[in-house]
């Protein structure tokens, strides 16, 4: 799974690296960047399916459109890429609205002893990448819309499988778009992702500070010695 990472580049980084830009309003209300410790049910900049133009802000955690309560987004954080296209809070999504997040790190565990240390994982060949996501729209009982999105996961290549079973899915640079692309049937979209190449994924320990969502600050990211 992906439930924790990071996004510490300006708005004018993440403009030029995806040729897409803020709308005012949005940079007005909206301003959480950097971000070293993203966390679930927090809002980030999404690029959309339907706005490819355009960062537009969402919840991390998907509320299905046929949800009663937005307590539900808490459990859809990932979406498994086994059962994307059976599961019914997944599959529509997935054929109607796809999205990338950017991001420049993310965060998983290593049991070392009775502790467990955190290493931040990032691309040696980028400071920027996209998660493979799809969104949702849904109306809370007081008329107000709410735009989320989760990441879909998949096996983990041989870096991250040091320490987790699973991992979010990258997508290369050129494959960013045809993830966008309606025209692309599901199936086909599906067969973009696969474990981000290993020869150019990094993972290294940081400070156990990133446990608490409340710790957010550049030393997050610093790398510690590695623990015995």
């Amino acid at each position: 799974m992906c439930g924790r990472s990071s996004l510490t580049k300006t708005e004018k980084e993440l403009e030029e690296r995806f040729q897409s830009t803020f709308y005012s309003e949005d940079l007005e209300r909206y301003n959480p960047l950097p971000n070293y410790n993203v966390a679930p049910t927090q809002v980030m900049p999404v690029i959309t399916n339907d706005d490819q133009e355009h960062f537009r802000p969402f919840r991390w955690g998907l509320i299905p459109f046929w949800a009663k309560d937005e307590k539900i987004g808490y459990k859809m954080i990932n979406a498994r890429i086994e059962t994307l296209l059976e599961k019914a809070s997944f599959r529509n999504a997935v054929q109607k609205r796809r999205c990338l997040i950017p991001a420049d790190g993310f965060y998983e565990w290593k049991k070392i002893g009775k502790a467990k240390q955190p290493y931040r994982i990032v691309a040696t060949n980028t400071d920027l990448f996209a998660f493979a996501g799809i969104w949702e729209n849904w109306k809370n009982p007081q008329g107000e819309w709410i735009q989320s999105f989760t990441i879909i996961t998949q096996p983990p290549n041989k870096v991250v499988a040091e320490l987790h079973d699973r991992m979010p899915a990258i997508l290369l640079p050129e494959e960013e778009r045809l993830w966008l692309d309606m025209e692309l049937k599901p199936e086909d979209a599906l067969q973009l992702i696969k474990p981000y190449p290993e020869e150019f994924t990094r993972a290294y320990p940081v400070s156990s500070r990133v446990n608490k969502v409340g710790e957010n600050d550049a030393s997050l990211i610093e790398q510690i010695p590695e623990s015995a």
